[in-house]
């Protein structure tokens, strides 16, 4: 960081994001948790969107716990797949850290070939976890085919995060 004659300086923040081509190319572990995730998009309740997410984290404990995005006519009423397993966590294993979870989708109105990301409630959510449980969760994220991404925290992809410590 440079400091200016004008007293401001530029902060640079930078994600590194581990690229795969084929889910193949991960560790068996990996490919499972992302193959339980497309399993959990059969669960799903998107009748507006037609935008089915599925999400599956894997504890510190190896128990792989599922989730799918679950809609609602009143838009603000849906809570998104990944939501849904972190609560699933916390309510069944509390104090259990989150050590990884895939997130992939699929959609009616078009070809999804290239990796979606947690939306911003799901990334503080994310972030959250990782404060409570002082442990970081890997973050595998894929559409419904193509290459996939990998980022070895939440705080990749909130890098200027909320939390507690603030508080």
């Amino acid at each position: 960081m440079e400091h200016s004659k004008t007293g401001t300086r530029e902060l640079v923040i930078k994600t590194a994001v581990k690229v795969y081509d084929t889910p193949n190319m991960m560790t068996k572990e990996d490919q499972h948790l992302l193959a339980e995730a497309k399993a959990a998009m059969q669960d799903s309740y998107s009748p507006y969107s037609q935008f089915k997410v599925g999400a599956a984290i894997l504890l510190d404990n190896g128990i792989i716990l599922r989730g799918s995005n679950q809609e609602n006519a009143a838009y603000s009423m849906c809570i998104c797949a990944e939501r849904v397993a972190l609560s699933t966590a916390d309510s069944q294993f509390q104090g259990v850290p989150v050590v990884a979870i895939a997130v992939t989708a699929t959609s009616k109105n078009h070809d999804l070939n290239k990796p979606i990301s947690p939306c911003g409630a799901c990334r503080q959510a994310i972030a959250e976890s990782e404060y409570k449980h002082e442990t970081a969760m890997k973050i595998i994220m894929q559409g419904e085919t193509g290459e996939v991404y990998e980022v070895a925290s939440g705080k990749d992809l909130l890098p200027l995060g909320f939390d507690g410590s603030v508080l």
